[in-house]
Formats: structure tokens, sequence, C-alpha cells
């Protein structure tokens, strides 16, 4: 870089370092290189990028980077883990084995199609690229056991499931060089909406303050989008846009590669030493892997980006535990893919972890037995549920909802049988049920007051924290609320799940209320019929020091 680029500001803001990457070629032909005047230039024909995006969406919903997988393993094999710490990264192993075996996705919510494309300008293709890799994205969709999550806004308060999991989010990037390189992201929903912005003031860059601020943040994101995490905070920004995709990259590692100092012309920078801090942190607020422990965040990420003077933005995101990105690149030598794990079962070792006795609890029995039969168990016991439940999530709620503001009933199978708030994947030939991990349950919270006042919604079953009314209103009308491991939906489709049938809505699609029958499948009680709360023990809390 000259000195002349150090002056005017011309230099890049994110000084990449060398892709250390692995990639494995894919038979995709029709790339060529063909010279025009004096320059070389590389000919990628729509064909090629169609068919790159529906290999590339069909691994990430399969595989797992292998680094990864090396992070849970390291949970189980650390004397410091909590038992809910390795029974969370064993059941997380455990499913991304049945994952590998591209029948299950690893996650039920197979997430909203995001592509960050840099496309050389010595890149030549005909026709409109986003097309082309939408074709290929909604090929993945419509063949493989995935789901639809996507609503099209028909009005301002009407929506309808588009069918296809489009609109995909397709970012493409003019940059130098003949070479098309990608990041193919399948984001939840889930960790999509643990993603902040912050506008904060110079004041907070001082050392205490900010560690005091991130703290605070970072712990609010709780449970809700399946620890552990891949944490990624982002300093400065020259725009809250900028900031928050910055976040998005960061949390994927596509920028492990920046440089560890800044400069006077305002690169991108990574700070090493308080990313080892925020982690240590993180280590010490109770929250761990879902239940209570050390492991809330595997690893975390912090940038450093240049600011306007009267602004600080701070972004902060996570990856969940379906971790669900891949790199690709094409080149004069053809096409390229990020080489993904597909053996996941040598990180899974030959022990299982003890949690303490879990109590059966059989759900074919009325519902004041099962309550009875939960109102002996202390906050935070281990239970395994067979039996039937219904399913239902946000859009079975408003309906529900609707009916009941305008004079209807509360529906018999809501006051019958625990709730689940779920949504499936599609089911694969053969099977029972797809894909059927928990969907957040603070999503929900706002229904269980009046539904519960109602014999509604009396055992809820779902994933992460929810607010103080639930709590208050399980204490008020005898309720409770249960809590499944989110990340291991391959394993709860596969191997819990005996049956599953449309009992209402259908034309909601993946939102339908459906009954399902389980066996043995795991939960923790979270909030009892006393008004007792499992996290109000476990997780630390420091007052703020921000003034």
């Amino acid at each position: 870089m000259d000195a002349a680029s150090e002056v005017t500001g011309l230099a890049p803001l994110f000084e990449l370092g060398p892709d250390p990457t692995e990639y494995r070629r894919l038979e995709i032909a029709g790339v060529r290189c063909q010279r025009l005047g004096d320059r070389d230039f590389l000919i990628v024909p729509p064909e090629v990028l169609t068919r790159l995006a529906a290999e590339a969406f069909f691994d990430v919903h399969h595989l797992f980077r292998a680094s990864h997988l090396r992070q849970l393993r390291n949970i189980l094999e650390d004397p410091e883990a909590a038992p809910s710490d390795r029974f969370v990264a064993l059941e997380l192993l455990k499913n991304a084995v049945i994952s590998a075996a591209r029948e299950f996705p690893s996650c039920q919510d197979t997430g909203t199609a995001i592509v960050v494309a840099k496309k050389g300008q010595r890149v030549l293709t005909d026709g409109d690229d986003a097309a082309a890799l939408a074709r290929g994205i909604a090929d993945t969709y419509r063949t493989r056991n995935l789901r639809y999550s996507q609503l099209a806004p028909l009005s301002m308060f009407e929506e309808k499931n588009t069918g296809t999991n489009l609109p995909a989010q397709i970012e493409i990037e003019a940059v130098p060089g003949a070479e098309y390189r990608f990041l193919f992201i399948a984001k939840g929903g889930g960790s999509a909406n643990k993603t902040f912005l912050h506008q904060q003031t110079p004041r907070l860059l001082d050392p205490e303050r900010l560690m005091a601020f991130l703290e605070e943040e970072v712990a609010k994101i709780g449970t809700t989008a399946c620890p552990p995490y891949h944490l990624a905070i982002v300093v400065g920004g020259l725009s809250a846009e900028q900031t928050l995709k910055t976040v998005k990259l960061a949390s994927c590692r596509w920028l492990d590669d920046l440089p560890t100092s800044g400069s006077p012309h305002g690169r991108a920078f990574r700070d090493l030493a308080l990313e080892e801090k925020v982690l240590e942190m993180t280590r010490t607020l109770g929250i761990g892997a879902q239940f209570g422990g050390k492991y809330y965040c595997h690893d975390v990420r912090v940038i450093r980006l240049p600011r306007h003077g009267a602004s600080l933005p701070i972004g902060i995101g996570v990856s969940c535990s379906a971790d669900r990105q891949v790199k690709a690149k094409i080149t004069a030598e053809g096409v390229f893919l990020e080489r993904l794990e597909t053996d996941p079962a040598q990180y899974l070792p030959d022990i299982e972890v003890d949690i303490g006795e879990a109590v059966p609890i059989d759900l074919t029995r009325p519902m004041e037995e099962i309550r009875a039969a939960l109102s002996k168990l202390p906050v935070g016991a281990p239970v395994l549920l067979s039996g039937p439940m219904i399913v239902a999530r946000d859009l079975a709620h408003k309906r529900i909802a609707e009916i009941l503001k305008t004079g209807g009933e509360m529906p018999d199978y809501f006051r019958n049988h625990p709730i689940y708030y779920a949504g499936p994947a599609k089911t694969p030939e053969g099977r029972a049920s797809g894909s059927f991990g928990p969907t957040t349950a603070a999503r929900m919270d706002p229904y269980v007051p009046e539904f519960q006042a109602l014999g509604g919604s009396l055992v809820t079953l779902a994933k992460g924290n929810r607010t103080r009314q639930v709590l208050e209103a399980c204490k008020k009308y005898g309720g409770f609320y249960l809590a499944t491991i989110g990340g291991a939906a391959a394993r709860v489709g596969r191997d819990m799940i005996t049956r599953v049938e449309v009992l209402d809505f259908p034309e909601f699609g993946m939102e339908a209320v459906w009954r399902i029958e389980v066996r043995d499948m795991p939960a923790f009680v979270v909030f009892d019929d006393k008004g007792n709360d499992f996290w109000s023990s476990r997780v630390k809390r420091r007052p703020a020091q921000r003034a």
C-alpha cells in the first residue's frame, strides 16, 4: 500500500489476508477464460451460478465445518464444563451425525437464504446473476426436506407464505480481479432476531465502561437462539447498516483474516485481546449451553471500524448451534465449494452424560395429572416426555386470539395437551416426521396469560428464556414451562417423534396446528406453578458501570 493511499483514504476498509479455506472442486462445466484486448476475462454462464447455489444450500443444511464440531467435542473434554453443557454438546453432535446422512436438515428452521458475493471486474456473466442464484436456491428448497419460511406481505397486516422460501437476500459487490467469491448463509429466525444495534456515545470508549456495557448486553441475548454461540461484536462503523453487516460476516468467520491493529487510514481490525476478555466474561455469566454452565459461547470476534466523530454504533450478533455458512469461489481453475465435514461421527465420543435421573412424564394422562406430576419436581429437574402433544406457534396463536376476541372458545386441544412451540421441516419419505426442533418461546409470551386464564397453554414446551409475565401467569393459573434443546431438530424428528398429523389451520403450512406423539423427549422444568424460575439462581449478573 503506497503513502498516497494512506493519505487519501483510498486503501480498502477490509484488508483481508490470504484465504486459508480448504475447498473441493465441483463437477460443474461451463466456466472458461477468454482474452479480450490485452486482458483475460472469466466467463461464467448463469447455469453455473444456479448449480453452485443449489449445491451450497444442500451442503449447508446438512454439514458443519470441522472447526465447529471440534469445539463441541472440546466441551465434552473440558473437566470444568457443567453436566448440562456436556449434555447439550453431546446432543448437538448426535444431531450432526444424523444430519450428515443428508435426509434430515440439522435444524427445522431452514432459514432465510443469504448470498454475499464479490464479483471481480474481469468476470463476465450473461443475464441477472441474482436471478440465476435464486433459481438454484429455489431448486434446493423445493427438492429437499427443507422448510418454506418466507412470508409475502399482501397488505400491511395480511401475509402469505411464498411456498418457495424465496425471496433470498442476495448482495453482489464489484471488486478488482478475475474471480467470483461467495458466502452462502442459511440464517434462522431465532439467531437473526438476536442481532442488535446500539447507538452509543464516545464516552463508552473506555475499557471499564465498554466491558460493563458488553456484559449487560451479551447476557440479554439469553438462550433463545440456541447456544453455544459464535459471538460477534462490532465497535464503530460509517453507518448503522455497515455495522450490522459486519456483525453478520464476523459471526460467519468471513472476516477472520483481518489485521489485528488499526492504521491512520481507518482500516478495520480484530481486537484479539478484547476477544479473549469477552469470551472469559461469557463463561462467568452462568448461562452456559442453554441450561446453565460455562459454554454460552464457543468463541468471540471483536471488530473495530472507523466512525463519524458524532456517532458510536455498536453491533452485537450471533451464529447459533445451527452454524450454517459455506464459502465458494469460481476461478479460472473451475468451481469450488468449501469442504465441510462429512464424517461428524469421528467427533462423537462413546459416552453418555449424567444430568441426573430424568423423570418420565406420561402425556397420555389427563392434564390435571400431568400438572400434578410436574408440581412434585423442582425447577431444573430433567424429564422425559412420552405421548401426545399439540404443536402451535406464531400464526396459530394469533388466529386463536382472534377467535377469542370475537366471542369464540378456546379449542379443547389447547386445554387437554401440552403445547409445543415448533414448525416442522418436510417429512422424508418413509419417516414419521421431518426435523422438528423447538422455536423461541418468548414470541408466544403475550398470549400465555390470556390462554392460561381460559385453561389453555398450561404446559408449554419450547426453547430459551421467557418473560416475567409468563412466570407470573404460571404461578397464578398453575402452569409450567419446559425447555428442550434448541439446535437438535434432526435428532428430535428421527428418534423422538413417532407420529405427526395436521389438526387445525392447514392453510398455515408448517405453522398449522399439529398433533404429534413423542417418545422419551428430554426437557427441563424451567417455570413451575409456584413462581420458581430455573434461571434466577443460575445467571450471574453484575450491576452495570456505564455512568
